[in-house]
C-alpha cells in the first residue's frame, strides 16, 4: 500500500505541475480513440448486418486494443527517437524513489489509459452502431466492453516489461512483431471460419456480466500485470541505463 500512495503522489504531483500533459492526453485520447472507434462502429455494423467485414473487425479489435493501455503523451511519441523511457529510468535512478515504486506509477497509467481509451473507444461504437445496440442491450455491452479491457490489460503487463527493460528501438520492433501476431491470430481465426467479435458477442449475450470469458479476461489481464510487475522489478536491478 506504501508504494501504491508513494507512486500516486508521483502521478498527481506531475499532472498538478503539467496540466498541459493531461490536456494533452485527453486530446490525444479523444483524438485518436474517437478516430479508431467511429471507424470500427462502422465495420462491426456491417459484421452484425449482412456479415461482411469479420476479417477486418477482428483485426481493428486486435490491433486497437492494445493500444488501449498507452498514455499518449510527449515521452510515448519520442520513445524511438529519443528512447525516453530509459532517460526517465536513468532520472528516476537518481532519485530516492524505489523501482516498485517506479513500476507502481507506470501500472497505475496503465490503469487510467485503459480507462479513458477504452470509454471513448468503446462508448462511440456503442452510440454509433445501431446493430450492436440490438445485439447487446447496455449491460451486455459493458461484459463485452469488460471482456476486451482485459485482454488490454494482459498485453499491458507485457508492454510494461519491455518498455523498462528495453531500449526505444528495441522496443519498436517488439511490439511491430507483437502487432503481426495479432494480425496473424485473426487471420488464423478467419481461415478456421470463427470470428473473435461474434463470439464475444455471443459470450455477453447469453451470460452478461456473469460471463466465464468476461471474468477470465480480467483475472488473466490483473495476474499478467502483477506476474510481468515481479519479473520487471527482478530485471531492473540489473539493467544498464547507460
Amino acid at each position: 500500500m506504501t508504494n501504491l500512495r508513494q507512486a500516486w503522489i508521483i502521478v498527481r504531483s506531475d499532472f498538478n505541475g503539467d496540466r498541459l500533459k493531461l490536456l494533452w492526453s485527453l486530446l490525444w485520447a479523444l483524438l485518436f480513440m474517437g478516430y479508431m472507434g467511429g471507424l470500427t462502429s462502422m465495420i462491426i455494423q456491417d459484421t452484425l448486418g449482412n456479415g461482411d467485414g469479420k476479417f477486418l473487425a477482428d483485426i481493428m479489435f486486435m490491433t486497437v486494443i492494445p493500444m488501449l493501455g498507452f498514455t499518449f503523451s510527449k515521452r510515448t511519441m519520442k520513445y524511438l527517437t529519443e528512447d525516453s523511457y530509459t532517460r526517465m529510468l536513468a532520472y528516476m535512478r537518481t532519485l530516492p524513489i524505489p523501482a516498485a515504486v517506479i513500476l507502481c506509477k507506470r501500472k497505475l497509467h496503465a490503469v487510467f489509459s485503459i480507462g479513458l481509451n477504452g470509454v471513448v473507444f468503446f462508448g462511440l461504437i456503442y452510440a454509433i452502431s445501431s446493430n450492436l445496440r440490438h445485439e447487446l442491450p447496455f449491460p451486455d455491452y459493458l461484459a463485452f466492453t469488460l471482456t476486451w479491457m482485459g485482454l488490454a490489460l494482459v498485453i499491458s503487463g507485457l508492454y510494461i516489461f519491455i518498455e523498462l527493460l528495453a531500449s526505444g528501438r528495441a522496443y519498436f520492433f517488439y511490439v511491430l512483431l507483437f502487432t503481426l501476431i495479432y494480425i496473424g491470430t485473426a487471420l488464423l481465426t478467419w481461415l478456421a471460419g470463427g470470428n473473435l467479435i461474434l463470439y464475444t458477442v455471443s459470450c455477453s449475450r447469453e451470460w452478461g456480466l456473469l460471463s466465464p470469458l468476461m471474468w477470465g479476461t480480467l483475472i488473466l489481464g490483473t495476474l499478467s500485470v502483477q506476474l510481468f510487475s515481479a519479473w520487471t522489478i527482478h530485471r531492473l536491478k540489473s539493467r544498464d541505463l547507460v
